[in-house]
């Protein structure tokens, strides 16, 4: 089994997460056995997920903080709940409030864990610590390869 990890932004328009989720399935579906490594964040951490659990593979989830869940946007908590629920593995850190710190954490558990990183990435340094561009390079510091999505088309808003 290929465990992949991902990082990607969140708050992506409609159009990209479009795109973005067509990218993801094209990717995971030329790796036959994958165990996903998520923290399932809103954006690509979630596309990631249904792309993964679509696949028939088999999904992880990192929780960086005890109130992680109640940090995420309230429109995602459905889909938050629905994949965790579908969850074969959860792994808890022992953070209590979700910041920056706990994120990067949880990153750094994932990165640790997997064979390889998908990061839905624009290319541009990270908006705060703990960005996909901070975890893009902890994992190349690692020599963890990594596989940049970014479709033709994609914005950030």
């Amino acid at each position: 089994m290929t465990k992949l990890a991902i990082t990607g932004h969140r708050g992506l328009p409609g159009d990209t997460e479009q795109l973005v989720d067509i990218a993801l399935r094209e990717e995971i579906a030329a790796t036959p056995e994958v165990v996903g490594l998520s923290c399932l964040a809103d954006g690509a951490d979630s596309l990631f997920a249904r792309a993964v659990l679509d696949h028939g593979g088999e999904l992880v989830v990192i929780v960086p903080a005890a109130q992680y869940r109640e940090g995420l946007p309230a429109e995602h908590h459905p889909t938050y709940d629905a994949l965790m629920s579908r969850a074969s593995d959860v792994v808890r850190l022992n953070h209590v409030e979700s910041t920056s710190r706990s994120h990067m954490d949880a990153s750094l558990e994932m990165i640790d864990r997997a064979d390889r990183l998908i990061a839905v990435w624009d290319g541009e340094p990270a908006r705060g610590y703990g960005g996909t561009a901070d975890i893009v390079t902890a994992a190349e510091d690692r020599e963890l390869p990594a596989t940049v999505i970014w479709p033709e088309g994609a914005r950030r808003d």
